[in-house]
């Protein structure tokens, strides 16, 4: 059985509240009406989501993940959970019969206290359930029900047990000491942790590859961090996406301060023939510049057979986004200051002030950690922590072979808005 979190103080008011509020409520006529008030009384303390400071990759996830398995056999046992219809568009202050369905579900997965009832009513225990169940699920947590929300929520306990039993494995292959300092990706989560004495130092939203251009999993270590790098653009994304780009807007290239060599000799865009295949036999730079350069204005060099690396990106929105599969693989770091300072730390370059001060210079500049650190690129699609929260994200890349795909699948499939090319390979200048 899942652990549940007792809800106390106003449980009793809401519950009470619910079940008058049938009574109260008038019924519009429509697939959602709306009840009499909003309910927002301050119950979602008790089943916030605390962040862990235990790392992915530990002997503690492995333990919490293993005891997970065991849990979701006995949720299967018992016929797991039902799928829901017809709950993309609840929210607070709704009555519909669909939220007696909602928690039901939440209840099945430990998200909504057993106590909080049947009422129709979407009210602030609902609100703060389906928040708990997001953010386990790695989705904005915005307490309210959407498509993306409901997709998560129909994966059937089945496919949810194999997924930890399967992840278990993975976890089981990283038990080995992996370093004092060292840093985690883990892909599906686009998701980047950096342990130090066996914690999380800090995390950090990513970027990385979209389904036809993988991020691969992979060991590597940071050797150096380059400040205000150039980006060379890799002959793959000439082909993909400048050339038809120029072909739409012959201003693209000095919009973007992307100059065009043939050896040593800068080429004007003009003299280019943008209908043929001319543009592949040229090397594509682009300048150095937090506002425009590809990878911002660093690049975390990590040498490895794939010529993927880590960086900034001029495009901050992503972090935001429900699903981050949007590079060319390589993985784009939020927050990247701090990130750097970590990598840093015990050198004259990891001060703030003075990474400020290069970002400033516009100049290149590369700087080495005291020691290369180990970077681990993982899959880990489901895992659990100690305290018993169970986390769970799509299987982007169909390597675990679980289920259907999912929302997230579909969104990743359909690209980025905006062209952002993300270097492929290991050309900086």
């Amino acid at each position: 059985m899942l652990t549940r979190v007792s809800l106390t103080g106003s449980l009793g008011l809401a519950l009470l509240a619910t079940a008058v509020l049938p009574a109260l409520a008038q019924d519009r006529g429509g697939a959602l009406a709306q009840a009499e008030w909003a309910q927002n009384y301050d119950s979602a303390a008790t089943m916030r989501v605390q962040r862990s400071n235990t790392p992915i990759l530990s002997p503690q996830t492995l333990a919490a993940t293993e005891q997970m398995v065991e849990r979701y056999r006995d949720i299967v046992a018992r016929g797991g959970w039902q799928p829901l219809s017809g709950a993309d568009r609840l929210r607070v202050g709704t009555k519909n019969p669909a939220v007696t369905a909602l928690r039901q579900r939440l209840i099945a997965s430990g998200d909504l206290d057993p106590a909080a009832g049947s009422s129709p009513v979407y009210d602030s225990y609902v609100e703060a359930g389906v928040r708990r169940f997001q953010a386990r699920h790695g989705l904005n947590q915005t307490g309210a029900m959407n498509i993306t929300t409901v997709q998560a929520m129909n994966v059937p306990a089945e496919v949810r047990l194999r997924q930890l039993e399967l992840n278990a494995v993975r976890l089981r292959s990283y038990s080995g000491s992996l370093g004092e300092r060292y840093v985690i990706v883990n892909i599906p989560a686009a998701l980047v942790e950096t342990v130090e004495g066996d914690h999380v130092a800090t995390r950090h939203a990513a970027g990385v590859g979209k389904i036809d251009r993988q991020s691969p999993i992979m060991n590597a270590k940071i050797q150096e961090v380059n400040f205000n790098p150039y980006w060379t653009v890799p002959a793959s994304i000439i082909k993909k996406d400048l050339i038809p780009k120029m072909q739409k807007d012959p201003s693209y290239l000095t919009d973007n301060k992307i100059r065009i060599f043939n050896g040593d000799r800068e080429i004007p865009p003009s003299q280019v023939n943008w209908h043929s295949d001319e543009a592949t036999r040229y090397r594509f730079r682009q300048d150095p510049g937090v506002d425009l350069n590809s990878m911002g204005f660093v690049r975390i060099n990590i040498p490895n057979p794939h010529g993927v690396y880590m960086h900034d990106t001029p495009a901050k929105g992503i972090f935001g986004d429900d699903f981050r599969f949007v590079s060319s693989g390589c993985v784009r770091v939020q927050n990247v200051r701090d990130y750097v300072s970590w990598i840093l730390q015990g050198t004259p370059n990891s001060n703030p002030e003075t990474i400020e001060s290069i970002i400033q210079s516009g100049q290149r500049v590369d700087a080495r950690p005291v020691a290369p650190i180990p970077v681990y690129w993982t899959y880990i699609t489901a895992w659990s922590t100690p305290d018993g929260l169970v986390q769970f994200r799509d299987d982007i890349y169909k390597r675990d072979g679980a289920g259907a795909p999912t929302a997230s699948m579909a969104a990743a499939a359909a690209g980025p808005r905006n062209f952002n090319p993300d270097a492929d390979d290991d050309q900086t200048n």
